[in-house]
């Protein structure tokens, strides 16, 4: 067949099983637009182009396939920046395709040229500029087999506009891919996994810390199945959360900075760590030298670029952490901890700080109100795709979520705006979950336009806004640490219901407790997206919290008493 490069675009796309895609259109991509409207693919007009990265991040997340994005070059190309980057931080298989200025401009400071390449280096596992139509269907299919191989991330292919407008005879070339230089090999060392089940074997106060690798190796019935046999407690990091259910025994919860204190102190005191697919980031660890000083550790993880990156281990295993895991269980006997265990339970029983009843009753509405609230309305089935501030941490302490991928963040970046946009592509992953986007007041601005992306699609995606008029976790910082100095954080926000029916959507206000659920259950019935402005206290705070560079265990605790609850009354 003659096709030009745009149609050959979208015949690769096509035969690597795209069937949406989320961008904006301009002068460098338009022949690709053209072309699209002879295709079954799906586009998704975004608001702006970090909306589209966004989004094809979160569909990515939700289904496991790939997410692509496209934008125009310059500011449409550089608009993508932000989300290509949160995107590589969390290890989310995406392609990015931008237009180009035609060939024999680039170089010469064209009308909307930027060298989008070079900008993206360091935020991409790899990126391409394509100035020859030939070059157009190999290098789509090199990028979705890096984006989707080894650990995953983004892939960024700049196209010239002469490129997609050439013809050439052509025909599809479904070989499969073989690049020198990038041979991910995911085969575990023998010797290594007999070594991992001694020390493992050994061990009289082991804890598994649970990262987001557990969700992109598909390790989660392997980990439960290792974490029964061993006996072992399970702690998660925040994008871990959902890769091991929130309800069973051996769930410890989160660690780190906003973790639960008893997950802390029994990383301090354990003498075994097991990291499953996780990065020792400093807001796990806190201040290195007094980090698990005395545990032996054992790091699992797809990248051998993180073993001994941040935390020096004892033994590092590289390769594919559900076939790791499945060979040291072919070896494993069953094994156990009751003291271990018991010790952790006395821990968690005096320092218990989930406790929603001895918050003020119906005349306050705290966070922890909503988001517990709108757990036990959804009976903890919803998908749930946060913003980056407090809300986020407090969805990651009060949702508990059983089912895995139903819990989308942005972790490594903490990208404000992420949340709605992102729970826009996971709707299109997934367009029978019910889907809620928790929002901080002001990460939802940053990105509210999205709203109409939402209504355009006829998407059902219910935002819960906490709105506490504050940049809340930066307000936070400065009540600790900054004598209550609230500089730049108290926040005016426009009418939140106002704004999702200017977007001919449904908005609706919550002041009080006694108000959550039955806006919960409307926001939930009615037909289309709706916006719900939870009024919170301003003023409250994400509990416990570990200092910035703090040792692990010295946590700031909530300055009122805590009582007792029992687990069935929270």
């Amino acid at each position: 067949m003659k096709l030009t490069g745009a149609q050959i675009l979208w015949e690769t796309l096509m035969r690597e099983g795209v069937e949406v895609v989320f961008g904006y259109p301009g002068g460098a991509n338009l022949p690709i637009y053209d072309a699209m409207l002879d295709y079954p693919v799906r586009h998704v007009l975004v608001r702006h182009e970090q909306g589209a990265a966004h989004m094809a991040d979160g569909y990515a997340r939700a289904c496991g396939k790939v997410g692509v994005a496209m934008a125009t070059s310059g500011p449409g190309a550089t608009n993508l920046v932000t989300g290509i980057a949160t995107a590589m931080m969390d290890s989310s298989p995406t392609v990015f395709i931008t237009g180009q200025v035609a060939s024999k401009f680039i170089g010469f400071d064209a009308f909307q040229e930027t060298d989008v390449t070079g900008i993206t280096l360091p935020i991409t596992k790899h990126n391409y500029l394509v100035t020859r139509v030939e070059e157009i269907a190999p290098t789509l299919r090199e990028a979705f087999y890096i984006a989707s191989t080894g650990r995953p991330g983004p892939v960024l292919v700049d196209i010239a506009k002469d490129a997609q407008q050439h013809s050439m005879d052509w025909e599809y070339d479904g070989r499969p891919i073989k690049m020198r230089g990038y041979r991910p090999d995911l085969r575990p060392v023998p010797r290594q996994i007999e070594q991992a089940v001694e020390m493992i074997s050994a061990a009289k106060r082991p804890l598994i810390l649970a990262g987001r690798g557990v969700l992109l190796s598909g390790a989660m019935r392997e980990l439960l199945e290792f974490a029964e046999r061993a006996n072992t407690p399970v702690a998660l990091t925040l994008l871990g959360i959902s890769g091991f259910p929130a309800t069973h025994p051996l769930n410890l919860g989160m660690m780190g900075m906003h973790g639960e204190a008893w997950v802390n102190h029994a990383i301090q005191e354990a003498d075994l760590l097991l990291a499953f697919g996780m990065r020792f980031d400093d807001r796990v660890t806190g201040n290195l030298k007094t980090y698990a000083t005395g545990a032996r550790k054992i790091h699992i993880d797809i990248d051998p670029s993180e073993i001994n990156k941040n935390v020096k281990v004892d033994l590092g295993l590289v390769g594919d952490l559900r076939e790791t895991l499945r060979q040291i269980l072919d070896r494993l006997e069953p094994l156990e901890h009751a003291d271990w265990l018991g010790q952790i339970a006395q821990e968690k029983g005096s320092n218990a700080v989930r406790d929603i009843q001895s918050l003020p009753g119906d005349e306050h509405l705290y966070a922890a109100h909503v988001i517990h609230d709108l757990w036990r309305a959804t009976a903890g089935q919803a998908l749930i795709v946060t913003d980056v501030g407090q809300h986020q941490m407090w969805a990651a302490q009060y949702f508990k979520q059983d089912n895995p991928h139903r819990w989308i963040t942005s972790g490594g970046l903490g990208t404000m705006g992420f949340g709605l946009p992102a729970a826009i592509g996971a709707k299109i992953a997934c367009p029978e979950a019910d889907v809620w986007a928790i929002v901080g007041d002001g990460g939802f601005q940053m990105t509210a336009a999205e709203l109409s992306t939402a209504a355009q699609e006829g998407l059902k995606v219910n935002v819960a806004v906490i709105n506490n008029g504050f940049l809340g976790m930066v307000r936070q910082w400065q009540e600790f640490f900054y004598e209550r100095r609230y500089a730049a954080t108290p926040m005016r926000s426009p009418d939140f219901v106002k704004l999702a029916e200017a977007h001919g959507l449904t908005g609706l206000r919550v002041t009080s407790r006694a108000e959550v659920e039955g806006a919960i259950r409307r926001a939930r019935e009615t037909e289309g997206s709706v916006v719900v402005d939870f009024r919170v206290e301003q003023e409250d705070s994400v509990y416990p919290m570990v200092p910035s560079g703090a040792d692990l265990h010295n946590m700031i605790r909530r300055p009122m008493p805590i009582a007792e609850t029992a687990e069935s009354e929270i």
